[in-house]
């Protein structure tokens, strides 16, 4: 069997389990136990650091998780968490004491939340400060805006809320094969809202190509319809092309084309891994039970990561930095204050990270 790639199509995943880890009952019934008996759960998040879990088997498998999803094929999944017993605050502090060992957790929102509760609150996905993670509709492919996402789910829909991946690697391959054109057009910058998120300074919108590559001619990829469309509302924006137009549609007729499509139905105690940089992701639309403890709940957290690669300078925009191991992405919003700023230097000293002000001071710093 050959050995995935970045470039895989969904045939590939369907046919491998080297992305797959599983936990065991054993192991799952000792971090169940670790985390009744040791867990504090009135402690903040941010007074939360690695040291809070040390299950090491646990760690080292999602280690070889998180490497599969940076290194290898750009999506992981973890399957057997522990879920049954635990509440669902239980679930959130074991996710987030695990995330404090692969990277430093970036700000997802206007409400500069750190982990975000993925269920239906009733928002619009398509208004214009629209969030898909927080309504129950079918989402646009996408990208989030960081290194890696992870997703953990506690509660699974009552229908629908299918997971979705097309590997934006493949997606180009095929672009460029089929429509050359159109993968010009893809190189040139698009205009993103920032759905009324920005933080003190920032600027309502940002542009960036679909695609480009870094200086180690590495290839990334961005993509989210919405924010696009929603940058046209914005007054000082340049209308679309008919040609960015065109680009965008077969763009997305590409990536939910049947053999670039893997489709998975995330199940409770199940960790996802998303490198936003070779995958894009989206979600069926979805029904939940009427009661309330069973509703659909999943935990979201976005980390830049020590061994992230350069990105290509035209990310600078969206992530701040594009350095190599520098704490970057994420969306500051209105609430970043000094208690973010120290988290993140405290979490980013811990997994030997390099905040980006410290990176400009001293770039020949080993990272």
């Amino acid at each position: 069997m050959k050995k995935l790639t970045f470039s895989w199509l969904a045939e590939d995943l369907k046919n491998s389990d080297e992305w797959i880890f599983r936990v065991d009952e054993k192991l799952a019934s000792l971090t169940r136990d670790f985390v009744k008996d040791q867990f504090h759960l009135e402690k903040p998040l941010f007074e939360y650091s690695k040291k809070d879990f040390q299950v090491e088997p646990v760690l080292e498998l999602i280690r070889s998780a998180v490497d599969q999803a940076m290194l290898g094929t750009g999506i992981a999944l973890v399957k057997g968490l522990p879920r049954e017993g635990l509440t669902e605050l239980e679930f959130q502090k074991m996710i987030w004491s695990i995330s404090l060992h692969f990277g430093v957790p970036r700000p997802q929102g206007k409400s500069t939340q750190y982990l975000s509760e993925v269920s239906n609150q009733g928002t619009q996905y398509r208004a214009p400060n629209g969030r898909g993670y927080s309504s129950n509709a079918k989402l646009d492919f996408h990208a989030d805006s960081c290194d890696l996402a992870l997703l953990a789910c506690y509660n699974q829909a009552k229908s629908g809320g299918e997971s979705l991946v097309s590997s934006s690697h493949s997606a180009w391959e095929i672009l460029k094969k089929e429509r050359s054109d159109l993968a010009e057009i893809a190189s040139q910058p698009f205009t993103f809202s920032r759905n009324q998120e920005e933080a003190s300074g920032e600027a309502p919108f940002y542009s960036q190509p679909l695609f480009d590559f870094s200086e180690e001619k590495k290839l990334f990829g961005k993509w989210n319809r919405n924010r696009v469309r929603t940058a046209q509302e914005i007054p000082e924006v340049k209308p679309l092309s008919d040609q960015q137009i065109e680009c965008m549609d077969h763009l997305d007729q590409l990536l939910h084309r049947p053999d670039l499509t893997y489709r998975m139905s995330l199940e409770p105690g199940d960790l996802q891994l998303i490198n936003n940089h070779s995958v894009l992701h989206s979600r069926t639309g979805f029904e939940d039970f009427d009661e309330q403890e069973r509703r659909r709940l999943l935990y979201r957290i976005w980390l830049a990561t020590p061994g992230s690669p350069q990105l290509p300078e035209s990310w600078g925009p969206s992530f701040g930095s594009i350095e190599s191991g520098c704490v970057r992405g994420g969306i500051r919003g209105k609430q970043y204050d000094s208690d973010c700023y120290e988290f993140e230097k405290s979490q980013a000293e811990a997994v030997g990270m390099m905040m980006p002000e410290e990176f400009l001071e001293n770039p020949e710093s080993p990272r």
